[in-house]
C-alpha cells in the first residue's frame, strides 16, 4: 500500500541492521585480534575503533527492537501519517 508519504513514514529495518551490525561486529574483533596478533597496532587500533561502532549500533537496534511495534511494525500495520507541523 502506497500512501506518496514514504519519505516521511519511511520504516528501518531493523532485523537487517541487527545482523549487518552482528556481522561487522565479529569481523571487526577478527581483525583487531589478527592485527594483534602479527604486530599491526595501527590497524588494530582501525579495526577496535570499528569494533566499538558497530556495537553502539548494535544495542540501539536492539533498543528499538525491544520498544515494540511503533519501530518494528508488521505487514498489518499501515504506514504512519506524517507530521502536519511541517
Amino acid at each position: 500500500m502506497r500512501s506518496g508519504n514514504e519519505p516521511v513514514t519511511a520504516r528501518s529495518p531493523l532485523r537487517l541492521r541487527f545482523w549487518l551490525s552482528l556481522w561487522g561486529l565479529v569481523w571487526a574483533v577478527a581483525g583487531t585480534a589478527a592485527f594483534s596478533l602479527v604486530g599491526r597496532p595501527g590497524w588494530a587500533v582501525a579495526c577496535g575503533v570499528l569494533a566499538v561502532l558497530a556495537a553502539v549500533d548494535l544495542a540501539v537496534v536492539l533498543h528499538h527492537i525491544h520498544q515494540g511495534p511503533h519501530y518494528q511494525p508488521g505487514p498489518d500495520v499501515p504506514p504512519y501519517e506524517p507530521p502536519h507541523g511541517r
